[in-house]
């Protein structure tokens, strides 16, 4: 099936049974928590399962010498995807993994300031505080807040910028409600001021168009197991080539350290399974095959689609701003004077649905995040479940 022909416009939902044909069935569960990892395409289960028993044979030389040779090519059509240079890409695990490489790698002396937000993700503030502990560097908090406009969020990280600003740590999107900072303006601020920016991109990369080249960041960081469909265990780190060489690896190479991108791949973690990276191709087929704006539409489509069945439940309070043309699968909703955790429980118990609750700050509620395999039935399904519970 040629599913850009057959497809058509993106709420053509008979057409989006075709791409769903093409996923592992999610059960006994309705997974509607892809915001955390999603279901790889059948063919990438596959490919990655060949792979495993392809190294079972001659592990050593059908690794390294076999599976390897085909990472340079993964490179190049992972820099289509993203506009890039292949040059600029290492490959790792996940996204905490490259963020780590970003956060412990960059050159800073006591005092130096790195701009981070109280709403990015936890491990990444506990890494800028680690080293504030470490090292004396000087870790600032940017106050805004999440259903602030975009001027109101560029003027608070402008006023929270000093002489003294090293590093701008920025979330491209919120995993709390689906919220999308305007991180290219913010890059462009602080390419002005002479500050290294690192952004977060776990979210956005394959769930929306993304141009390393427009936003002129420094570092960009991704999972591929989210919104790609590679399997777990797949990220990708993106440096700018003026940081490649200034930049410290996280792990130090078995070789003497090249003064190139690959002082940060997987690989020198030791031995690890090959056969996950040879599921990036077939995911980054089936992605090419569908195209980044039509699934970003279509994940925007489903988005809009249950909170509008949704919202007239009593004491429906919704955390995210659905009119954003930057609107994609994450949302986060409450209901008033209810018990989040427990809904979340009854939700998975008495129907089956996964959702996840999510709380920081003074938002807390039901994170719900459908991928393109998602059908609107299965939200049909999902509000029937949300309305029986509450009840």
């Amino acid at each position: 099936m040629n599913l850009v022909a057959d497809m058509g416009a993106t709420t053509d939902e008979e057409a989006w049974k075709g791409v769903r044909a093409k996923y592992v069935a999610q059960e006994p569960l309705l997974n509607l928590n892809n915001a955390a990892v999603s279901p790889p395409p059948i063919a990438v289960e596959q490919a990655m399962i060949d792979a495993y028993r392809f190294i079972s044979r001659n592990p050593d030389f059908n690794m390294w010498s076999k599976l390897d040779t085909a990472l340079p090519a993964i490179k190049r059509n992972l820099a289509e995807l993203i506009d890039c240079k292949p040059e600029e890409i290492a490959l790792n695990r996940n996204s905490s993994e490259g963020l780590s490489t970003a956060i412990f790698g960059i050159a800073l002396t006591q005092g130096d300031e790195v701009l981070i937000s109280p709403w990015d993700y936890p491990s990444v503030r506990a890494g800028w505080f680690q080293r504030q502990q470490r090292e004396g560097i000087k870790v600032v908090n940017c106050a805004f807040d999440l259903m602030d406009s975009d001027d109101d969020v560029v003027d608070a990280y402008v006023e929270a910028m000093t002489p003294h600003t090293r590093v701008l740590q920025l979330t491209h999107m919120y995993h709390w409600n689906g919220r999308v900072l305007p991180v290219k303006r913010l890059c462009a601020i602080a390419r002005e001021r002479n500050i290294i920016t690192i952004i977060d991109g776990a979210q956005t990369f394959a769930q929306m168009p993304v141009s390393f080249r427009e936003l002129d960041c420094d570092f960009f960081v991704t999972s591929l197991h989210k919104w790609l469909g590679a399997p777990v265990g797949n990220g990708m780190l993106v440096v700018n080539q003026r940081q490649i060489d200034r930049t410290f690896p996280l792990l130090a190479p078995f070789d003497q350290p090249p003064v190139d991108i690959d002082k940060f791949d997987h690989w020198n973690l030791g031995t690890y399974n090959s056969a996950i990276q040879t599921g990036i191709v077939p995911a980054i087929q089936l992605h090419t095959e569908i195209g980044t704006r039509r699934m970003h539409a279509r994940l925007r489509d489903l988005t809009r689609y249950w909170i509008g069945l949704a919202r007239d439940i009593k004491g429906f309070r919704l955390h995210t701003n659905i009119d954003s043309d930057s609107l994609g699968a994450i949302s986060l909703f409450s209901i008033d004077n209810r018990d989040m955790q427990q809904l979340e429980r009854d939700l998975r118990e008495r129907h089956q649905v996964h959702v996840k609750y999510r709380k920081i700050a003074q938002f807390e509620g039901l994170r719900v995040s459908p991928h393109i395999y998602t059908l609107k039935n299965d939200l049909d399904t999902f509000v029937t479940g949300l309305c029986a519970v509450l009840e």
